[in-house]
């Protein structure tokens, strides 16, 4: 009897089917799925998540229903939410978490609770209407990115059907997390949500848990925030003395001063930066690129090698670049920092190179800046020529 196996006999049996050189051809490992957002968007949703943990509210279901309706709400001041939304949040108590938000001057029609499940009933968010002091200062297009990964992570298979104290903890979970799944627990996450971390690693939303560090899953990897953090295998942590020693930090006193002295347009520039909700910066950092001055230092040539390599997995990175440059002055009302624009795009490199990458962008005119002032970066002759730019002055 033969003993030959068919390529439909070997797929049966879970057998790999063998070449014509009779050896067995190994599947490629499947891609990872992308992230729902880009580093600038996980910060906004970060932003999102601090406003809801900063309300006066009683419970985990009114803080999780609130911050469903925020992002809405975020644009206009007012969110549009059905009751059949309503009842797939899947709160303990719908009428006590409405009340709550009641209690906080929010506007919630009655027809949320008891009117036609399908229809949209407006809620009126106080705070959240249009203009420079607002929270959740989005734009369009990142209000509804965030919008979308909220509903994708509270629907996550791992915390579906679990309660919403659960819910809302993979949320700030997720968000905290960098694109190597590692996190820190952030301290305004709700007590209540800090008590079920241990659940989020039983129901395998989360891979790691030790005290207040974290490893997401991979399983939920395209719902991270993409947070840097210090535990990731690219560059390591900068530690203050590095940072002071390669670039003296400035103080509250030298940025008061600095403004002071600056030109009205370029205070304006370092004040959008400054307040970018978006961002969301450390004041002294902001200070520290705007008012000090940081020494050239050639690329060694272990730094020009490694960019080389990198260029070369890359023949799009100009195009990929400016159009970035463009889509994040609508969001933020300002350029992207070196860092901003190879997080953004999912460039992983280390500071040297990073620096490198840009100034060949600027060199090549894919960019241009207006150096030395940081947070410049926009299309340049050669992203213009090729139809990418930014929109004209209204």
């Amino acid at each position: 009897m033969s003993k030959t196996v068919t390529t439909a006999t070997a797929n049966a049996v879970g057998t790999a089917p063998a070449t014509a050189a009779g050896t067995t051809a190994a599947a490629a490992p499947p891609e990872p799925p992308p992230f729902l957002l880009t580093a600038p968007q996980g910060g906004a949703a970060r932003t999102l998540l601090s406003y809801a943990a900063a309300l006066p509210l009683p419970s985990p279901d009114a803080r999780l229903l609130a911050l469903v309706i925020a992002i809405r709400a975020a644009r206009t001041g007012i969110g549009n939410i059905t009751g059949m939304d309503l009842r797939a949040l899947r709160l303990t108590d719908s009428a006590e978490a409405v009340a709550a938000l009641r209690g906080l001057g929010w506007q919630v029609p009655g027809p949320l609770l008891d009117g036609e499940p399908d229809i949209p009933v407006p809620v009126t968010v106080p705070g959240l209407t249009d203009g420079p002091e607002r929270p959740l200062p989005f734009g369009k297009f990142m209000r509804s990115r965030v919008s979308g990964w909220t509903a994708r992570t509270l629907n996550s298979k791992p915390v579906k059907k679990t309660a919403p104290v659960m819910r809302l903890a993979a949320l700030f979970v997720a968000a905290h997390t960098s694109p190597e799944l590692n996190g820190t627990v952030p301290d305004e996450l709700p007590e209540a949500c800090r008590a079920v971390l241990p659940d989020l690693l039983g129901r395998g939303f989360l891979a790691e848990l030790a005290g207040d560090r974290y490893r997401l899953d991979p399983g939920v990897r395209h719902l991270a925030g993409q947070l840097p953090h210090p535990d990731d295998q690219g560059e390591p942590a900068v530690v203050p003395s590095q940072r002071a020693a390669a670039w003296p930090e400035v103080g509250p006193d030298e940025w008061v001063k600095w403004k002071a002295d600056a030109t009205p347009a370029l205070r304006r520039h370092a004040e959008a930066v400054e307040h970018c909700a978006v961002c969301a910066l450390p004041v002294e950092r902001v200070a520290t690129a705007f008012a000090a001055t940081r020494p050239s230092v050639p690329a060694p040539r272990s730094v020009r090698a490694a960019y080389e390599t990198w260029q070369e997995k890359h023949p799009d990175r100009g195009p990929l670049a400016a159009r970035f440059t463009v889509a994040f002055r609508a969001e933020h009302g300002h350029g992207p920092s070196y860092t901003q624009l190879c997080a953004g795009l999912g460039w992983k490199l280390s500071r040297n190179v990073r620096t490198l990458v840009v100034e060949q962008l600027l060199a090549e005119g894919w960019l241009t800046d207006t150096a030395p002032v940081p947070w410049t970066l926009r299309p340049g002759k050669a992203a213009q020529a090729a139809g990418i730019a930014l929109p004209a002055p209204r």
